[in-house]
């Protein structure tokens, strides 16, 4: 019998247990938070909202695991990246009945509304992509499709990813502060991989690659935000790019982004001095 809590041997893990658990309190957090009366005035609309939002906070773990496996120097992560990738996609497909819900189930309005709003047609195509991956991500898939084709096929999630942040960022209208912050982790996850294939040593980098793709990272977040300002209310990017150096307006994303990457870049550091501090410790008698 196959269950989620065990690892490719068949033994017990607890760090798949443990991420399992986490993967539900989301889901039902927001289910209490409905069932409360928490998620007013309009508490259908916020739930989905909230699940759209954990499946791209979901796709965007998965690609992380990949980097923090290295930078962790923890192997066994991979054992969760499966298990997040196809929680995102019942997240999608939550997100996805409950809007349908929204509209008393009338599949034909739904199916228009998709098809006329371009945000809504970009995270269905996304919706689409995260099925696709969900129905090939079984072990036996893997050996059917065989392990090239089952990885080029498992490369579409870097499209996905785009396709959700954009989807995000166009029904946010206004409130783009967090939106901006998943392109600028887009912009460092994508970085890492192009780094890790075409100068990375065995698909690794050196930390310092790490704290130098913060600074890009951060660069284009603070550029894109720019230039949409100046596209979507002609407001001058110099501004724009000036209140990155002040916290008059709040911490803008491009500094998050840069925080990030910067901590990615310490951790990485103090879990490679772990092994020498180990070494270096003196014994007892």
């Amino acid at each position: 019998m196959v269950v989620p809590w065990k690892d490719f041997s068949g033994r017990f893990s607890p760090l798949k247990l443990a991420v399992f658990i986490a993967l539900f309190l989301p889901a039902l957090w927001t289910v209490m938070a409905f069932g409360l009366g928490w998620l007013e005035p309009r508490p259908l609309n916020e739930a989905i909202h909230r699940f759209g939002l954990w499946t791209i906070r979901l796709i965007f773990i998965t690609l992380a695991i990949t980097p923090l496996r290295q930078i962790l120097q923890w192997p066994r992560l991979l054992l969760v990246r499966r298990m997040t990738g196809v929680a995102a996609f019942a997240y999608a497909i939550t997100h996805l009945t409950l809007y349908s819900a929204d509209q008393a189930f009338d599949l034909v309005k739904v199916a228009t509304e998709i098809a006329v709003r371009i945000y809504l047609t970009i995270g269905f195509t996304a919706v689409l992509g995260l099925s696709a991956l969900a129905a090939t991500s079984t072990d036996g898939m893997v050996k059917r499709l065989g392990p090239r084709r089952w990885q080029r096929l498992h490369r579409l999630v870097y499209v996905i990813a785009l396709l959700a942040a954009v989807h995000y960022w166009m029904q946010s209208k206004l409130e783009i502060w967090e939106p901006t912050i998943f392109a600028g982790i887009y912009a460092w996850l994508m970085g890492y991989r192009l780094l890790a294939r075409f100068v990375g040593v065995r698909g690794r980098l050196p930390l310092a690659w790490f704290a130098g793709l913060g600074l890009i990272a951060a660069a284009l977040t603070a550029i894109g935000e720019a230039f949409y300002f100046r596209l979507a209310y002609g407001v001058d990017p110099m501004r724009v790019l000036d209140a990155n150096l002040s916290l008059v307006t709040g911490v803008r994303p491009a500094v998050v982004v840069l925080g990030l990457g910067l901590a990615v870049a310490a951790i990485g550091a103090v879990r490679s001095a772990v092994p020498v501090l180990r070494k270096r410790r003196p014994g007892f008698a």
